[in-house]
C-alpha cells in the first residue's frame, strides 16, 4: 500500500520536529532531498515512492524545518540547519547503501551530506548521487550577482528580503543568515570527491538554474564517474511525464552500477 497519505513519523533535530516518511525495502535505498520551499509530497518524490513500492526498494524522504509537515520557521532555515536535519534522518532511518536524489537546493544538501558522511567515516554508504536541476552554492553563484540595490539594503537593514514565487502563493524569503551560511557551505571551491557515480539531469529551458551551472558543477566533479543529461525543453520542475521517466531511468542506471 502506498504511504502517500499516511501520517509522517516525527523525529526531533535541534529542538525542531522533522516529518519523515520511510518505506522499508531492499538496498540500495533511495533518499529524497527536496528543493527550497518544496515539500516531500511533490510530484517527483511521489513518483519515486510509487517506483519504490513497485520495485521493493527502501525510500526515505523528509521535510526540512519550515517546510511541509515539519516544525520550525522557514525564516530560520539555513543550509547548515537543513543539512543537519537531513543527516539525522539518514542516520535514523536508513541502513546499507543509499542513493541520494537531490532536487535543486537538495542537490547542494546531498553534496554536503557526502562530505560530512566521509568526514564521519560513513561515506561508503553513499552508492550514488542523482542530482536534478542542481543548485549548489545558489546563494553566492546565482543570487548574489543578481541582487538589486534595494535587496542588498533590505538584507543589511532588515536581515531579509521577499521575492515573488511562481511556485507558491507565499513569497520566497531570503535571509542574511542564509547568504552567510551558504558561503560557509560552498562546494564549488575545488574538487568534490563523491567517491560514487553521479548522474545530473538538467533542463536547458530552466529559468531558475541555468544549464551552464550544471556544467560548472561537472567541472568540480571527478570526470570518470559523472553523467550529465541535458533536456533541451526541460524546465526547473522536471515534473512532466517524460522528465519523470528520465529520472526513474537514471536512478535504475545508478542502481545497476552498485554491486549487490
Amino acid at each position: 500500500m502506498s504511504n502517500m497519505q499516511a501520517q509522517p513519523e516525527m523525529i526531533e533535530v535541534e529542538g525542531v520536529s522533522i516529518a519523515v516518511r520511510h518505506r522499508a525495502g531492499a538496498a540500495p535505498g533511495i533518499v529524497w532531498l527536496g528543493g527550497f520551499r518544496s515539500d516531500m509530497m511533490g510530484t517527483k518524490a511521489e513518483r519515486l515512492d510509487r517506483w519504490a513500492e513497485d520495485t521493493g526498494h527502501a525510500f526515505t524522504r523528509h521535510d526540512y524545518s519550515g517546510h511541509g509537515e515539519s516544525g520550525g520557521r522557514f525564516q530560520e532555515g539555513t543550509i547548515s540547519r537543513w543539512l543537519a536535519e537531513s543527516l539525522a534522518v539518514f542516520q535514523s532511518f536508513t541502513s546499507g547503501p543509499q542513493i541520494l536524489v537531490g532536487s535543486s537546493m537538495g542537490a547542494w544538501v546531498a553534496l554536503r551530506m557526502v562530505e560530512e558522511l566521509h568526514r564521519q567515516g560513513d561515506g561508503a554508504r553513499i552508492g550514488g548521487l542523482l542530482l536534478l536541476a542542481p543548485a549548489p552554492d545558489f546563494t553566492s553563484e546565482l543570487m548574489e550577482p543578481q541582487l538589486t540595490a534595494a535587496q542588498r539594503n533590505a538584507l543589511d537593514e532588515e536581515g531579509y528580503f521577499e521575492e515573488f514565487s511562481e511556485y507558491s502563493p507565499e513569497p520566497n524569503i531570503y535571509t542574511r543568515a542564509l547568504f552567510y551560511d551558504g558561503a560557509a557551505n560552498a562546494v564549488l571551491k575545488g574538487t568534490i570527491d563523491t567517491h560514487c557515480p553521479v548522474h545530473i539531469l538538467q533542463g536547458m529551458a530552466d529559468p531558475d538554474v541555468p544549464w551552464q551551472h550544471a556544467m560548472t558543477l561537472v567541472e568540480h566533479l571527478p570526470a570518470d564517474d559523472v553523467t550529465l543529461s541535458l533536456i533541451r525543453d526541460g524546465d526547473h520542475r522536471l515534473s512532466r511525464p517524460q522528465d519523470l521517466d528520465m529520472i526513474v531511468g537514471a536512478l535504475e542506471g545508478l542502481i545497476a552500477r552498485i554491486a549487490p
